[in-house]
């Protein structure tokens, strides 16, 4: 079987477990060209972050905002504050549970142990703007296009989100398993990558059962509104959660998630206007994950759980998660900048943090994707409400 053939699930979870493996007995001259990969590595993905941020961000803020109206207001704000609910309830349960799973600081040896090799050499590659920089020029231009209705400068960001698109397809993704590879080698190396996965393993079970629970919150609250038996439409949204796990895709899971709405009894408008525009925006699954895995290795590294740093970075997740789908492993890598800005995670906590996401990606996906029917049951009750109070024209 090609390589190429193999999904990036099991390419990374193959490369973690041969670094592990390998570790055990390569020499360290060669560890030693690895780290040196590694350090290369990291720099340039330094240097793509803020493009990334630009590339991504500026056009999904312009497509949003395009002909803005009542529902597509309600539908936004729904999904964002869903988003970020998510994300604090992620961020209370981990806070709450972790602590008894993961001794504190019991990571911070493996990452110290494991810089104690230095690359034989390395390329200095610096970003053409920080991080901050990047999100602030990300929402001014992207309100531009939006508010001025500018179809050349749209143009040129559409295409300059293909070619970041490209890039991470081309240049990004396919190195990430070596990356992992090398960073897993180091750790094993220095003898503390065993304690970790276990921990990994720990993590994912808990992240797993609170997927449930918010998909079971979400339909609650949502039947509770639209007056119909919450369990009956989750379950009815069993075919599109499948799908998205099979695919981990948001965007091709639409026609299932769209036929299943329809069987709940979303009207056809509001269900063919917000599933595909919550299939953009509405990223509940992810912002847990991501929260849960920040929380979990800032813990193993000895950092700082502080709740007015985590507020910012949840309020700020919410946003940049408005350009992940349609990009492999988009989620993670548009959380990238606000993982480095806001919480000071270093390129080894952040090559760990894509690792960790990427073995949950099919879960937050589905979970997702089955929230979308939730947010389509509400909009649909309120939409429809409000039409059936309007005065006749």
């Amino acid at each position: 079987m090609k390589l190429s053939k193999i999904g990036l699930l099991p390419r990374i979870i193959i490369a973690i477990i041969v670094g592990v493996v390998c570790g055990r007995f390569f020499p360290e001259g060669v560890v030693r060209c690895f780290v040196t990969f590694n350090s290369i590595f990291s720099h340039f993905l330094s240097f793509l972050i803020p493009l990334i941020i630009l590339g991504l961000v500026t056009p999904a803020i312009a497509d949003i905002g395009k002909g803005a109206g009542k529902l597509l207001l309600i539908t936004t704000l729904i999904a964002y504050g869903d988003t970020i609910f998510s994300g604090f309830l992620s961020y209370f349960t981990s806070t709450g549970i972790f602590p008894s799973l993961i001794e504190h600081g019991q990571g911070a040896q493996a990452v110290a142990a494991a810089k104690d090799l230095e690359p034989f050499f390395t390329i200095e590659i610096p970003p053409l703007l920080d991080v901050m920089s990047a999100l602030i020029m990300a929402f001014v231009m992207g309100l531009g296009i939006s508010f001025f209705e500018s179809p050349n400068l749209k143009k040129v960001f559409d295409e300059f989100r293909a070619i970041i698109a490209k890039t991470i397809e081309v240049a990004l993704i396919p190195i990430l398993p070596i990356y992992i590879f090398s960073i897993f080698l180091n750790m094993s190396f220095s003898g503390q990558a065993w304690h970790i996965i276990n921990v990994f393993v720990a993590i994912i079970g808990v992240i797993f059962v609170m997927h449930i629970l918010l998909l079971v919150f979400q339909y609650c609250i949502a039947g509770a509104i639209s007056h119909r038996n919450p369990f009956k439409a989750l379950y009815n949204m069993l075919p599109a959660y499948f799908t998205a796990l099979g695919t981990s895709s948001s965007a091709a899971t639409i026609p299932v998630t769209l036929r299943q709405v329809k069987k709940n009894g979303v009207s056809e408008g509001i269900g063919g206007f917000v599933v595909p525009l919550c299939a953009t925006i509405h990223l509940s699954g992810s912002a847990m994950k991501i929260t849960a895995c920040a929380v979990a290795l800032l813990l193993m590294q000895g950092g700082t759980i502080d709740i007015a740093q985590f507020t910012g970075f949840i309020l700020m997740l919410g946003v940049m998660m408005v350009a992940a789908p349609g990009v492999p492993g988009g989620a993670i890598m548009a959380a990238l900048g606000v993982l480095q800005s806001i919480l000071g995670f270093s390129p080894d906590q952040q090559a760990v943090m894509i690792a960790l996401y990427i073995t949950m990606d099919s879960f937050g996906t589905a979970c997702n994707v089955t929230g979308d029917g939730a947010i389509a049951l509400v909009v649909d009750r309120i939409y429809g409400k409000r039409k059936s109070t309007a005065p006749a024209s």
